[in-house]
């Protein structure tokens, strides 16, 4: 399986139970998932920001890779936008054969589409496979992330 012919469009509605399987492995929120209406939800609500995008990898219609791409504008930086990608999964099936890097080459040309000064993405501290191939990538570690847990229901 190579990765050129992979498909990668803006997910919908109708693709929420194909997300959810992605997001249903081990290494990501220990395998917990929202229900399907839940999910379908946040896919039509992202539709009221500026740009807040879902996009689905495929090969012949079935679900490979996923992630999620956030474009917001700046005051500072010259009023340049900035660029995060979040929820990236690609099916245990599927690593390690150009899902992965065919979603962040897309991610990268959609932000500098989009005219983003940069694009920028946090991994959990314990994913050292998932650094690895961001290095690979040639994603820059850069600063120091901090996070405070709040009330919501995100995991891992």
């Amino acid at each position: 399986m190579s990765a050129p012919d992979l498909e990668i469009r803006q997910a919908t509605p109708d693709d929420a139970a194909a997300l959810l399987q992605l997001y249903a492995q081990p290494d990501y929120d220990n395998g917990a998932v929202l229900d399907e209406m839940a999910a379908k939800s946040i896919l039509v609500n992202a539709e009221n920001y500026p740009f807040y995008k879902f996009y689905l990898g495929e090969r012949e219609g079935r679900a490979l890779g996923t992630y999620a791409l956030l474009i917001m504008e700046n005051i500072g930086h010259m009023g340049s936008p900035s660029s995060i990608v979040e929820s990236v999964a690609v099916a245990p099936e599927a690593q390690g054969m150009g899902v992965g890097k065919a979603l962040m080459a897309h991610a990268m040309a959609t932000a500098a589409a989009q005219g983003c000064y940069k694009l920028a993405l946090s991994s959990n501290i314990k994913r050292a496979a998932a650094h690895a191939f961001y290095d690979r990538l040639g994603f820059q570690r850069h600063g120091i992330s901090f996070v405070i847990p709040l009330a919501g229901k995100a995991g891992a």
